[in-house]
């Protein structure tokens, strides 16, 4: 009769030696994560200690499965348990998923199988943050060096309403609800690889233009592949911002842990009824998902009404009122 196979090691291999100090091994294998999947920016493409602490706090941390008996022949990667061989097609191309992409889908899988999503919807008269941008735009400009969008609003707007409806800005632990009293907004932007979420640390403590600027930077390091880990990590609100792609509507993803995730879209002139005449005003459609575990409705509608208003009346946003 055949012999056995020998036992499975407990782990598959995590990188090549040559990319891992052994300090850096010990952790990943202590804690039988994927290094693969761990973003690097140590020199010549190696993986620092802070890497894959910052991987691990981000919750961007892929545990590694077991591996195949060693006695097992190498072979091509199957197709998932529950589709068929796919036959090959002249006509079609195949490229093998990126690391950032494996992890994207991952995540975003992980907030729909984890959290109660719920998502609700309002719109917005965008006229009044239009003025105040179109006033002081050059003046804005020539004094800070970086443009003022709309992005600076939203982000302060949140950050108020945050205070005021602290569930949105929390997670779950376990059986435990972490209320956090600090204010890290993570800003959506998409690359060439993928999206990516850089984060304002401390938003509520920092002036548009610091927002403005930082965004920017984050946007042209992002596109360069150039963000560090900390960058990316350490968020507790996101928010998201289809517009720029010419979506009038989403329901976003959560980026979990967190616990709500805001999306803009496009301002679009649509007929509203004011004072019971009809009128054209410039309109967006704002979207919030939430977890419904930790959020109720009624603290999600308050705290997209409390958006919609200071966006509405934008010098309340500077008064902080």
């Amino acid at each position: 009769a055949p012999s056995a196979p020998s036992a499975p090691s407990a782990t598959t291999p995590a990188a090549p030696a040559k990319n891992l100090s052994p300090a850096v091994r010990k952790l990943v294998d202590d804690n039988n994560l994927d290094a693969w999947l761990i973003a690097a920016t140590g020199k010549d493409g190696r993986i620092t200690k802070g890497d894959v602490l910052a991987a691990m706090e981000a919750g961007t941390a892929v545990h590694r499965a077991a591996a195949a008996p060693a006695s097992a022949a190498p072979q091509k990667p199957a197709a998932p348990a529950n589709l068929p061989p796919r036959p090959e097609d002249p006509r079609e191309e195949r490229v093998r998923m990126s690391k950032l992409r494996k992890i994207i889908s991952g995540r975003l899988k992980e907030a729909q199988n984890t959290a109660a999503m719920l998502t609700t919807w309002n719109e917005v008269d965008m006229g009044a943050a239009m003025d105040l941008r179109v006033t002081y735009k050059e003046a804005f400009e020539k004094k800070h060096g970086v443009r003022l969008g709309f992005m600076s609003f939203f982000v302060r707007a949140a950050c108020i309403a945050l205070k005021e409806w602290p569930a949105l800005n929390a997670e779950i632990y376990g059986d435990e609800q972490i209320y956090k009293n600090y204010y890290n907004i993570g800003v959506a932007v998409g690359t060439p690889q993928g999206l990516v979420v850089p984060v304002l640390k401390d938003a509520d403590a920092m002036r548009f233009a610091e927002i403005e600027g930082s965004i920017a930077d984050f946007g042209r390091r992002a596109r360069d592949g150039k963000l560090t880990m900390d960058e990316m990590s350490g968020g507790t609100f996101t928010v998201t911002n289809g517009g720029v792609f010419g979506s009038l509507n989403s329901m976003p993803i959560l980026n979990v842990p967190q616990s709500a995730i805001l999306g803009m879209h496009k301002i679009q002139k649509r007929p509203v009824a004011i004072d019971d005449q009809v009128v054209i005003r410039p309109m967006m459609y704002l979207a919030m998902s939430y977890d419904h575990r930790i959020v109720d409705g009624r603290e999600a509608v308050s705290f997209l009404v409390r958006v919609k208003d200071l966006i509405e009346d934008p010098q309340r946003i500077m008064l902080d009122v």
